[in-house]
């Protein structure tokens, strides 16, 4: 992918990967635009000059407007990453969790095929382009505390290996963004393996710009969970992890 003349929207680029990401490709010489919903931070963005975008992607008549919005300021665009993610707590052992699990689905899953739906016309009828999901190390290797999440982004790996077959021959690439543990939104604080942003904005950017571009981001600090089953380390890791059941409110371990 030649990062410098590409139009690019990233969808959930207000804060954590999806800014630092919009930063990067606006530094390697692309046009971004960011779309998200809090006012204030799609206002500073603005003011480094970013078009900015307001989008839930829980409303299908938000990401509609959206697309029309973003497709009369950038008919060229070229390029969609849908970055919008929640990661929430549950505790299984309390039906209360479904409400959490619900919004997880909605945001991480739902969110991410109503932004593709949105811009999947667009990007067929150039005969080129990408779109870029977000999953997680997380899809392939669970964490016991957040199981909705490791669900929504083992759906959305799904989903983007059956887009990017029912895309094929049509110029438009599916690349599939996989980050580990990332030192931004509170995961530094919880996570003290967390790898730095800058480090992996850097590892992605240079992933990126191979050629060709591969089919998934796999920065080296992920290998690990990406590779568990194939490696024969899976279930002792998944052990491992869920010894942070005991962060879950009640819970001893």
């Amino acid at each position: 992918m030649d990062l410098s003349n590409r139009t690019v929207l990233v969808v959930g680029g207000t804060s954590g990967i999806g800014r630092e990401l919009a930063r990067r490709f606006a530094a390697a010489g692309s046009t971004v635009a960011v779309g998200g919903r809090s006012p204030e931070a799609l206002s500073e963005l603005a003011g480094e000059g970013f078009g900015t975008f307001r989008i839930d992607v829980t409303d299908g008549a938000s990401v509609a407007a959206a697309r029309d919005a973003v497709l009369a300021r950038h008919p060229e665009l070229d390029t969609v990453v849908t970055m919008s993610g929640v990661m929430l707590l549950e505790d299984l052992r309390d039906p209360a969790h479904f409400a959490a699990a619900e919004t997880t689905i909605d945001t991480n899953l739902l969110g991410t095929i109503r932004v593709v739906d949105a811009f999947t016309p667009h990007l067929v009828g150039r005969g080129a382009g990408t779109v870029i999901t977000v999953t997680s190390g997380i899809a392939f290797l669970p964490f016991p505390p957040m199981p909705a999440y490791a669900a929504s982004k083992a759906g959305v790996h799904a989903y983007s290996e059956a887009l990017r077959a029912q895309l094929d021959g049509t110029g438009v690439d599916v690349v599939e963004l996989v980050p580990p543990a990332v030192a931004t939104a509170g995961q530094e604080k919880v996570n003290p393996h967390a790898l730095p942003l800058d480090d992996f904005a850097t590892e992605v950017m240079q992933l990126l710009s191979e050629n060709p571009t591969p089919r998934e981001v796999l920065v080296k600090g992920v290998l690990m969970h990406r590779w568990a089953e194939r490696d024969g380390t899976y279930d002792d890791l998944v052990a491992q992890r869920a010894r942070a059941l005991a962060m879950l409110p009640g819970r001893e371990g």
